[in-house]
Parts: structure tokens; sequence; C-alpha cells
């Protein structure tokens, strides 16, 4: 069976080179178009796609109230937004994606016309495989990512695994995380305690702008305070900084604490923000006193720096398959044996406390 997909926007020219390039991705069906939300309610109603490319800014009814409108019916269709590069879109977008939209795709704003189709080809494409293998379905010859395509190897059982740990308390949690994560970390960190006892680093990969507006959503609902990273900046307990869009974050001690340095270096696993980037310094400066958390995602990303982690004694977190929306980042870390707990995603927020707390008793399956 084909993936089915609806292309929605009010721009004629998105609508037509969309569609294209929705064609040329072999597994693919187009089954329509619309020019606003409320005919795209209807056609959803009417075709009953699988997918559906949801332009954020339309008249009548914007993506976002689509969206919204087709949680409150269960409507199963996955959700991809297409967003400008602005605040205004970068604060639609990740409301979209804590409302449950798979993921997003920036519209292209160069100049040249070739160059921008082929950069929204390319995201896309990506997107399209990842929504497909999140589904169960196979596009050929659509490439895979590399994490997805690693067979799985059955993870340690739970009453087999000696934590890597030691009597030092935890100082710092790292977390990566990738497609899937605004809405994920919306729902684990509002869970956590305003007295979290190491402060909290978060690479997401995502854009300039984007990651600002995420941590001022999640401050909002949080008892931790949250915020994007600035360069020196002191963290602390009960705080959790995220590693701004286009930039890498890494982590040193000093007399005072743990302090964030920003950097332009060069993106690793083609990401900036890097995972690894992030965990290769927590376990260079804080070694075994570190958590480190893999959640959803596509590719392998943070794996490398897990394998550091363990090296040092640390102790390593992993979303299961059954609660991410891409078994990618957290599969490699589970295949290569490196995840002391596999965690389902409504029992995350306790795990991080359990562990940092140093408590045996991490749920985990």
């Amino acid at each position: 069976m084909p993936l089915r997909v609806l292309v929605v926007d009010d721009t004629a020219i998105y609508r037509k080179v969309v569609s294209d390039i929705l064609r040329t991705i072999d597994g693919v069906e187009v089954v329509g178009t619309a020019v606003n939300g409320q005919f795209a309610l209807e056609k959803i109603a009417a075709v009953k796609p699988d997918l559906v490319t949801l332009d954020l800014e339309m008249p009548q009814l914007n993506g976002v109230e689509v969206l919204k409108r087709l949680r409150a019916e269960r409507n199963p269709a996955g959700v991809l937004m297409l967003s400008a590069f602005t605040s205004e879109g970068a604060a639609a977008t990740t409301e979209a994606l804590r409302l449950g939209a798979f993921d997003f795709v920036l519209k292209p704003v160069s100049e040249n016309l070739q160059s921008s189709a082929d950069l929204l080809r390319q995201k896309l494409t990506e997107r399209i495989a990842a929504f497909a293998l999140s589904r169960n379905l196979t596009l050929n010859p659509t490439p895979r990512p590399v994490a997805e395509s690693r067979p799985e190897r059955p993870a340690v059982p739970a009453s087999r695994i000696v934590a890597a740990r030691t009597d030092e308390a935890p100082e710092i949690i790292v977390l990566g995380i990738s497609t899937g994560g605004p809405e994920a970390l919306n729902k684990v960190i509002p869970q956590l305690p305003a007295n979290l006892a190491a402060p909290l680093l978060i690479v997401q990969h995502m854009p300039p702008m984007f990651t600002k507006s995420l941590a001022d959503d999640l401050n909002k609902r949080s008892q931790l305070h949250v915020s994007e990273a600035v360069d020196g900046q002191l963290v602390r307990p009960g705080e959790c900084v995220i590693a701004p869009g286009g930039k890498q974050m890494k982590i040193e001690r000093s007399e005072l604490g743990p302090v964030v340095q920003i950097t332009d270096d060069p993106p690793e696993n083609s990401c900036r923000p890097a995972v690894d980037y992030l965990f290769r310094s927590a376990a260079h400066h804080y070694g075994s006193r570190t958590v480190g958390i893999v959640m959803t995602g596509m590719g392998s990303d943070g794996t490398l720096g897990c394998r550091l982690l363990k090296r040092k004694g640390a102790l390593v977190l992993a979303q299961d398959k059954e609660t991410c929306v891409v078994f990618g980042m957290p599969s490699t870390v589970i295949a290569e044996g490196l995840a002391d707990r596999i965690v389902p995603l409504p029992e995350m927020a306790g795990a991080i406390v359990s562990a940092v707390a140093g408590t045996g008793a991490v749920p985990c399956r």
C-alpha cells in the first residue's frame, strides 16, 4: 500500500512544488491538495490520508487550528508542518509539535529557486522516510536513516542489568533527542521537581529561533527553570538549558559549578547542535557523575557519546521503542549494549529523579 499524502498550503507555488517532490518518492501517492485549513479538514475526512503536509499560516483556519481539530477527533493522520523561518513561525511550530505533529520542514528562503527546491526535496524526503518507518511502511528506493536500518538486538533483561554507579552522586544530566522531541519533552520536563538534584542539559535537533521558542514554552509549564543556553552561564540544580539551534553546546567544570560553552564548531552527524558533542564534554569533565539520556529521534547521534560515558562509568537511560516517535537514536544505543535502563516515556521523569538520587529502583523494561 502506498503512503497517501494530502498537501495543504494557501500558496499555489508551494502546493505544486511539494506535490511534485512527493510524486518523485517511490511508494508515495499524493491524494489531493487543499488551499486552506477549512478545505483541508473536508479533504481529510473524504480521502483519509496517512500524512498531511500542513502550512502554518493560512486564511480561515491556520495549521495549528487544523491540528487541534484533528487531535480532538482522534484522527490518525500524521502531520508534517511547513514552517516559515521567523520567530512567529517558530512559536507556532513549537505549539504544533507539542500537540503531536510528527515533525516540521522549513520553507527555504534562498533567492535561487532551484537550490530552494533541492533543499526542500532533501528535507521532505528525509521526513517522509522517517514517518513511513514510524508506521512500519517501506518506501524504496528512498534511503532510510542509518540508525533505523540496523537490525535490532534484544535489550539486556532488567534483572541482569548492573548499573555503572559509584558512591558519588550524579552532578550533571545530559539528554539528546530529535524527531518527536518537543512532544516528548513536554511530557517529561514538566514532571520534574524544582529541586532536581542536578542540572539538566538538552540537545534537541532544531534550527535557530526554534530552540528558544521550545525553551520558553517548556519554562511556562515546568517547575524547573528552562532556558535556551547562553555562552558562559552557570547551570545549577533545578535548572534546565537547551542548546541553541545552529550552535554546539558543551559543559565545563568551574569552581562555582557547571558552565555552558556555546561554540561554532562544525556539525557532527550532520547536526549542530549535536548530542555526541555535548555527551563527550560531560564524559570528559564529569565521568561517572553523569546521567546520559537518549530519546526519540532519527539517526544515531548520541551513540558515540554514550560509549564514552559508559567507559567513564556513567549511567545511560534510553527511551523504549513503543513510546518513541522514531526509534532511531535510542535503538543504536540499546543495540550496542550501552543502555543501563530502557524506559517508557511516561516513566522517564521518575527514572531521571531516581537516577540522580542514586536509588536503584528505576522503572525499566
